[in-house]
């Protein structure tokens, strides 16, 4: 993978106008997360096509993993190619971390600047801290209009995640770094996104914006609600991928979808099942995620659950829906450390879409408030076996039709796209 030619990446501009008019608003959207990664497709895109048709166009620059873009790189470019949108992508930095993501931010500012000076951009919008570097540079050097989508506490994420020792002179160094730039960009930033509530209270709690805050919108993961839609289901692939599993009619099916790593507790997720298991024998415990199977049935095994009551899967993000179907109530608990003020799991959204009640912890982001506020299931507050009972017991004042709406009124991808339309409108000017 390497650049293309720039005067190659820059979209014909006669032939833009024409297909547009003479008002085309440019936007740059930068980004160090791939196009090719999920969150890419699922995060980025739909919001950018969804602003092409409020008169906006877009170039990307991406940094790609190299074996996702082997593999999805012309999904991706026809999707951009269908809705005019410029894709620069270049290749991910995968040796030193540090060494290697100052040499992408370099690449990227290099970059960046050859774009602006042949189209001349409006908005640069921002995808998380490291590329705002480029962005208020950029604010600062040529006066383009500075978007700062921060995408949660980045710094404090990888503390809270074990990934930055700060008691490592380096690591310590890079978080002292990206704090004293997280204030500048709340400065700076024409507009600041947050994807919680819980996020933008804690930055208007701080001393030095308590008399000046930052234009801050909340915007938090939507989901694509035409995908997540029960009743586009049949029923007959519902048996069939049943049977498939191997869940019979009168399994009681606890669910879980996405990744487990960092921030995702297994140990406790396994633990409440346990307690639902002696409440219910035909309890089993189905897995959607590309997690290796070994990880999962490594602490099965160490819980004593039975292999058999665990089921691990994986599918493409258009089956998701369909697997999720087959849950009788899914479960996610996240480590409730202060970065997670400002997390909103993607998740969340499809599962309430789906009409599926759910369990999760309280200290993460608006999740109790919205499963709280639209009768979505039942929030644990200890990771305890009583609280586990209390919740199977009593699992939350749930209404089917309440939590669609609230899926639709806060997670909905065209509530999504009217936030941002409605911050680059107040931007642009």
């Amino acid at each position: 993978m390497v650049f293309i030619n720039v005067s190659n990446m820059v979209r014909p501009m006669d032939e833009l106008k024409s297909k547009m008019g003479n008002s085309n608003k440019e936007v740059l959207y930068l980004s160090y997360d791939g196009m090719t990664d999920p969150l890419g497709q699922s995060q980025v895109l739909p919001y950018l096509i969804g602003l092409t048709k409020q008169g906006y166009s877009f170039h990307i620059i991406s940094f790609e993993k190299q074996n996702r873009f082997i593999q999805f790189k012309d999904h991706i470019q026809s999707i951009c190619d269908e809705h005019n949108i410029v894709w620069c992508p270049n290749k991910y930095s995968q040796n030193s971390p540090i060494i290697s993501t100052l040499w992408d931010v370099l690449k990227m500012r290099k970059l960046t600047k050859k774009l602006h000076k042949k189209v001349h951009f409006d908005i640069i919008h921002c995808r998380s801290y490291i590329s705002a570097l480029v962005g208020m540079f950029m604010k600062k050097k040529y006066h383009v209009k500075f978007i700062f989508d921060m995408r949660g506490f980045w710094a404090d994420e990888r503390v809270d995640g074990g990934l930055w020792d700060l008691k490592h002179p380096v690591f310590k160094f890079v978080y002292t770094f990206f704090k004293r730039k997280e204030v500048q960009y709340f400065k700076t930033a024409d507009y600041t996104i947050s994807l919680t509530k819980n996020g933008k209270d804690e930055i208007e709690n701080w001393d030095i914006f308590k008399l000046n805050p930052p234009k801050i919108q909340i915007i938090p993961c939507c989901v694509d609600l035409n995908l997540f839609d029960p009743a586009k289901l049949e029923e007959n692939n519902r048996k069939e991928l049943k049977v498939k599993l191997g869940i019979s009619d009168g399994d009681y099916v606890l669910g879980y979808v996405g990744s487990i790593g960092t921030w995702y507790m297994l140990s406790e997720m396994l633990d409440y099942f346990k307690v639902l298991k002696t409440k219910n024998s035909k309890a089993k415990f189905l897995f959607v995620t590309g997690e290796k199977e070994e990880t999962i049935y490594t602490s099965v095994l160490e819980k004593g659950i039975k292999k058999e009551d665990i089921i691990v899967t994986s599918c493409l993000h258009k089956d998701v829906p369909l697997n999720i179907s087959l849950f009788d109530k899914s479960i996610f608990f996240i480590r409730p450390t202060f970065s997670k003020k400002a997390s909103s799991p993607t998740k969340q959204g499809e599962i309430m879409a789906m009409g599926i009640p759910l369990v999760c912890n309280s200290g993460v982001g608006d999740t109790d408030y919205v499963v709280e506020k639209y009768h979505a299931g039942s929030v644990v507050k200890t990771f305890n076996e009583a609280a586990y009972i209390e919740s199977i017991d009593l699992p939350g004042e749930l209404d089917l039709i309440k939590m669609k709406e609230g899926a639709k009124e806060f997670y909905g991808l065209e509530e999504g796209v009217k936030k941002y339309a409605h911050v680059y409108k107040e931007v642009y000017g």
